[in-house]
C-alpha cells in the first residue's frame, strides 16, 4: 500500500532528518509511528502526502511513486488528521466536513448526505451540530469532527500527527476509544504519530519505534512489549530494566470493589502475570482483575499502570 524505499530527508544545514528508511505499510493497517521528540516521525508521516519533500529515494502508494501522482489528486485520497484542531472558525461544521467533497465536485445532496452519514458515525446528531461554528463545540468534540473531515471524500489513506495529545485525558481516552471502533468500520489504512507509548500500544496494529531519523523496531505491540530489540526501546517503554527484574504486581493492584469492578472480571491476569502481558491487557481495556487461581485479589487499571511506569523512569519525559 505504502512503501519507502531508501528514503532520507536532509535540511540545507546537513541536519538529517529522516535517514534511509526502508518500510512497508498494508493496506487497511493501522500503523502507529512513535518515538521522542526530534527523531523524524512528523518528516515521516508529511513525507507520504508531499508537505515536505523527500532528498532522496522513493515513496509509492499502491505501486506508483508519489511523484508521479497529481499533488491535488494525492491529497484529495489522504485524508489529514493535525493535534491543532485545524477548523475553518467562519465555517459552520457543515461546510467544513464539506471542503474536500466540493473540491471533487460532488452534488449538493451527495455532500449532504456525506456530512449526515459522518456526523452520526462519531456520535454527533446532524440537526444539532451541522449548522454550529467550530467555537461552540468542545474540544473533544472538534476532534472528531477534525477526524470526519479526513474522511469526507472517503480516501485510502488517512494520516495522524498527534490529533489527540493536546486534549485532556478523558476526552483523549474517549477519542482512542472512538477510533479503534471507526477503524473496526471503515478499515482504511492510518498512520498515526504518537509520542505516547500506551497510545501506541492500545491503537497499532503495528508500532515502529524510531530514534535519531532511523528506524529501531518495527512489530506488533506484544512484540515490543515482549521482545525490545536493544535498551533504547526497553526505556521508551518505560523501564530502566528487564521487566522481569524490576516489576512486583503488588507495585500497581488496587482493591477489586464489585458493585464498581464487576463489569471488568472478564479480563483478568494471574497474580504471577508478566508486565509485558498486563501492558498487553491494559492496551485495550482500562481495567483487568488480578487473579489468585480462581479468587480475586485486586484489580490493575491504566492509571496505576502509568504511575508505576512514571516512577521508574523517573525523568518526567514522554
Amino acid at each position: 500500500m505504502i512503501a519507502f524505499e531508501n528514503v532520507s530527508k536532509r535540511y540545507d544545514n546537513n541536519q538529517v532528518a529522516v535517514n534511509a528508511i526502508n518500510l512497508e505499510i498494508q493496506r487497511g493497517e493501522f500503523f502507529v509511528i512513535i518515538g521522542p521528540s526530534g527523531c523524524g516521525k512528523t518528516t515521516l508521516l508529511k513525507m507520504i502526502n508531499r508537505l515536505i519533500p523527500l532528498t532522496e529515494g522513493t515513496i509509492r502508494i499502491n505501486g506508483q511513486r508519489i511523484s508521479d501522482y497529481n499533488i491535488h489528486e494525492l491529497r484529495w485520497n489522504i485524508g489529514y488528521v493535525l493535534q491543532q484542531i485545524a477548523l475553518f472558525p467562519h465555517m459552520t461544521i457543515a461546510e467544513n466536513i464539506a471542503v474536500v467533497p466540493e473540491m471533487k465536485k460532488w452534488t449538493a445532496s451527495q455532500i449532504q448526505q456525506r456530512v449526515q452519514e459522518l456526523l452520526k458515525m462519531v456520535g454527533l446528531e446532524p440537526d444539532t451540530y451541522s449548522q454550529r461554528k467550530p467555537k461552540e463545540l468542545s474540544g473533544g468534540e472538534q476532534q472528531r469532527v477534525g477526524v470526519v473531515r479526513a474522511l469526507a471524500a472517503d480516501p485510502e489513506i488517512i494520516l495522524m500527527d498527534e490529533p489527540f495529545s493536546a486534549l485532556d485525558p478523558i476526552s483523549r481516552t474517549k477519542l482512542q476509544d472512538d477510533l479503534l471502533e471507526l477503524q473496526r468500520a471503515i478499515q482504511k489504512t492510518i498512520v498515526f504519530v504518537s509520542h505516547d507509548m500506551q497510545e501506541a500500544l492500545k491503537l497499532g496494529d503495528r508500532i515502529c519505534v524510531m530514534k535519531d531519523g532511523e528506524i529501531v523496531q518495527i512489530g506488533t505491540p506484544q512484540d515490543i512489549t515482549q521482545h525490545p530489540v536493544n535498551d533504547f526501546v526497553q526505556q521508551f517503554i518505560g523501564l530502566k530494566e528487564h521487566p522481569t527484574n524490576v516489576f512486583k504486581i503488588q507495585q500497581v493492584i488496587e482493591p477489586f470493589v464489585e458493585e464498581q469492578h464487576q463489569h471488568f472480571i472478564q479480563y483478568s491476569v494471574t497474580a504471577h502475570a508478566s508486565l509485558p502481558s498486563i501492558l498487553q491487557q491494559l492496551a485495550h481495556h482500562e481495567c483487568v482483575v488480578v487473579k489468585e487461581e480462581t479468587k480475586i485479589i485486586g484489580i490493575i487499571t491504566r492509571q496505576s499502570m502509568l504511575q508505576f511506569l512514571a516512577a521508574e523512569r523517573g525523568d518526567g519525559h514522554d
